[in-house]
């Protein structure tokens, strides 16, 4: 035994003076090693997690104007809250106005020759029974009077787009919000898709966080996950959580509803939450084959119980049972299978 022993001592030696340090506990040799254990119920903890967000309205538009017209008037200003149904711009409705009241002639002329054809259609039918018209000249008849219908309809539809264009030159709040940006200014030319205005929405705010693949699992079974902005913390319920990942970030997004009181939207804050599956703290996982894990004690010999998701320096979550045996002094010295003994309870002070 005393050669091994010299032989492994010697070996160190030589690496430390190389300023070589093995990233793996060399293999022990097959002596029965006093280790304490600790209980996995006792050791295990649930860290605190944390991610960047945001509050977001669930819709943030940029209104645009539809219609080729002069802004004469913009009712609001960045910062200004609205609600649905404001008005907020409008344009100069004086061609569109124009165009209306064309379009009005017009359906009403072709009324007045629709009115024409019902009477000279019904007046041919009487004459047809007295068989003092032709067939054909009632069909003649029939034929005009379908013309005449369609050019009703035709100058109605020409009247209602008119009427849109009207309805086109006054820019209404589509949801109540807040005023985010204004783009345009009075006395500008407004053509079809210029901005106008950036209006958020404040009837339903929502907190919107870019998670860590890795802790996706925590948070979907968190028992309660807060916003936390400006020294103060908001309770939050679950929308959803992407199942998408980012292939840049490595992120998922995950979307919450305040339950009470929100911050203005746009507030920059952090998503917090306690993950609820157990984990084992940074100092006792060790390496292993290339592997992080820890030993856990099986009988009378150290079992290394290998965690897949585990990084060096960090800590890393574990199934284990709550009575599971984790071994936590000797740790460095041990490889899987080794016989151990338990070194003897601290006495009592």
């Amino acid at each position: 035994m005393k050669p091994l022993v010299l032989l492994a001592s010697s070996l160190s030696l030589l690496l430390a003076a190389c300023g070589e340090k093995p990233a793996e506990a060399p293999p022990a040799a097959a002596a029965t090693l006093a280790v304490g254990v600790v209980r996995f119920g006792e050791l295990g903890f649930h860290p605190e997690r944390e991610a960047p967000a945001t509050v977001l309205g669930k819709n943030e538009t940029r209104l645009a104007a539809e219609a080729s017209a002069r802004i004469v008037a913009i009712a609001v200003d960045s910062g200004d809250a609205v609600k649905a149904g404001q008005v907020l711009v409008r344009l100069d409705a004086k061609d569109a106005e124009l165009a209306l009241a064309r379009a009005a002639a017009g359906l009403a002329q072709s009324a007045a020759r629709l009115a024409q054809a019902e009477a000279q259609m019904a007046r041919a039918r009487t004459l047809r029974e007295k068989n003092f018209i032709s067939a054909e000249a009632l069909t003649l008849r029939e034929t005009e009077l379908a013309a005449t219908q369609a050019d009703v309809q035709a100058a109605r539809a020409n009247r209602d787009s008119a009427r849109r264009g009207v309805d086109k030159c006054i820019i209404t709040a589509p949801f109540s919000g807040i005023v985010r940006a204004r783009t345009a200014q009075v006395g500008e030319l407004a053509a079809p898709g210029t901005p106008l205005l950036t209006l958020a929405d404040t009837s339903d705010l929502q907190v919107v966080a870019q998670v860590q693949a890795r802790d996706a699992e925590g948070l979907a079974t968190a028992a309660k996950v807060e916003f936390a902005a400006a020294g103060q913390t908001h309770a939050l319920t679950p929308l959803r959580i992407s199942g998408a990942i980012s292939r840049e970030a490595r992120t998922v997004e995950a979307r919450y509803r305040f339950v009470g009181s929100a911050p203005a939207p746009g507030s920059e804050g952090r998503l917090v939450w306690r993950d609820p599956r157990p984990h084992i703290p940074a100092d006792y996982i060790l390496r292993r084959n290339g592997r992080y894990g820890v030993f856990v004690l099986d009988g009378s010999k150290a079992s290394f119980r290998e965690l897949p998701q585990a990084q060096e320096g960090r800590p890393a979550s574990a199934d284990f049972p709550p009575e599971a045996s984790i071994v936590t002094r000797g740790r460095h010295a041990l490889q899987h299978g080794m016989a151990v003994t338990l070194e003897p309870a601290p006495a009592a002070k």
